[in-house]
């Protein structure tokens, strides 16, 4: 939405180029700015219009978009975090960048959520694999 509102290319801010780093900062800025004004604005948009039996909402970044999703939709929401190591991430090209990486818009689920999964990807793919099939069988079962 943040894009669309201030003409910025989409698919450079999806790519990890200095391009997006420009507009960061002003985007956690406007995205702030939407929250403090509507806790379910973010939320209400990611699923408006999906039909779906199943849907994948990733991204969620603070603990209020948590607590939508289980409030609209009750148990059927499975929460999954995904983590790496600083490590592995580092050799990914991430760079800690303070007043970015530190704020609540990286962070804000760090703690305070009880995940119903957690995947670690650090760059085993037959791991990553398995962890992915245990939930895929899960998700199935369920419906």
């Amino acid at each position: 939405l943040s894009p669309q509102e201030h003409g910025l290319n989409f698919q450079r801010l999806l790519d990890a180029s200095a391009y997006k780093e420009t507009f960061r900062q002003d985007m956690i800025r406007w995205g702030e700015e939407k929250r403090r004004a509507d806790p379910g604005f973010f939320c209400r948009a990611a699923v408006e219009g999906a039909v779906h039996p199943v849907w994948v909402v990733s991204d969620t970044r603070r603990l209020s978009d948590v607590e939508w999703f289980r409030d609209i939709y009750g148990d059927v929401v499975q929460t999954v975090r995904v983590v790496a190591t600083e490590e592995t991430r580092k050799r990914r090209n991430w760079v800690f960048v303070t007043g970015v990486d530190d704020a609540e818009s990286e962070c804000g689920l760090d703690q305070g959520v009880a995940f119903d999964w957690v995947i670690t990807n650090d760059g085993d793919e037959l791991a990553l694999g398995e962890q992915l099939e245990i939930l895929l069988q899960s998700l199935r079962r369920s419906l």
